[in-house]
């Protein structure tokens, strides 16, 4: 009885300290199998990568090859070291250390959709605070082409080891700024001319009777409180998704894909309508 309490104990406490390491901020590890091999694609710098001795099935090759071929060192470590090593219970036998994330500035943001020759699409997330729901969230913005993801510094996640993870890669792939002042954020976007649409239960429109087409940007507010008031008065137009269940609210990334995504679809109809009129004009 005395054993099984102790393995039932040591469980609890290593579990504990999972939790501990991710409430902590890492900036210079990306952990797990698809996340790895995003960075070896992303021609971004790779410190080091570690492999779990015995892990040499399924992407775990592909990794190691990939890493050789670029000149990156591959230590390999036992299980309990690695498992020391990782900030994230699933690390899948594959850490990479890496330099600290690069945040960009707003202004590149704005430079890369003129790159790319496209209307500004920019996510703002008004404190967001989960590093799960800030990965979820990057990774649907990649997706559906967004050119920026804009935080606060302050009283909120940042991009580290478990935003990585979630966002499948995706990080490696966006703009991401953080700044001082999501409202200052607002304003300079509002003067390069974009349009800001602010998510609110307790506003009257709903996101699908909004236009929102042209150069935007789409501001998501706390798990909790939602969008500070400050914020929500700096929007030009409020939003919100109709509830029709007993429960009244969605987690933050499924609200974020849902309106990112209505946004994708007014852009690619307004983009075949043109087509259309000069096809038959």
């Amino acid at each position: 009885m005395k054993n099984n309490y102790n393995q039932k104990n040591n469980k609890k406490i290593k579990k504990e300290n999972y939790e501990k390491k991710e409430e902590k901020n890492y900036d210079d590890q990306v952990e797990g199998r698809n996340s790895v091999l995003e960075l070896l694609e992303s021609e971004k710098d790779i410190n080091k990568i570690f492999i779990a001795k015995g892990e040499r099935h399924g992407s775990i090759n592909k990794i190691i090859a990939i890493a050789k071929e670029k000149g990156i060192i591959i230590v390999e470590k036992d299980k309990r070291q690695m498992d020391e090593m990782a900030q994230n219970q699933n690390y899948q036998g594959v850490i990479a250390i890496v330099p600290p994330f690069e945040y960009c500035e707003i202004e590149d943001i704005i430079d890369y959709a003129k790159e790319k020759n496209e209307d500004p699409f920019v996510l703002i997330l008004d404190g967001i605070e989960d590093p799960h729901n800030l990965g979820s969230i990057i990774r649907t913005a990649e997706t559906a082409g967004v050119h920026g993801v804009i935080i606060p510094k302050r009283r909120a996640a940042t991009v580290n080891s478990t935003v990585n993870k979630t966002s499948a890669g995706a990080v490696e792939h966006m703009h991401i700024a953080r700044v001082t002042n999501i409202s200052d954020a607002i304003q300079k976007l509002k003067d390069e001319g974009l349009w800001i649409c602010g998510t609110d239960i307790n506003t009257e429109k709903y996101y699908y009777d909004q236009d929102l087409t042209g150069p935007l940007g789409i501001v998501i507010g706390n798990e909790g409180n939602g969008m500070s008031e400050k914020v929500r008065k700096n929007c030009d137009f409020l939003v919100k998704i109709p509830m029709k269940g007993k429960v009244t609210s969605l987690n933050a990334s499924v609200s974020t894909g849902i309106v990112i995504y209505e946004a994708v679809e007014q852009k690619l109809r307004k983009t075949i309508d043109k087509k259309n009129k000069k096809l038959y004009n």
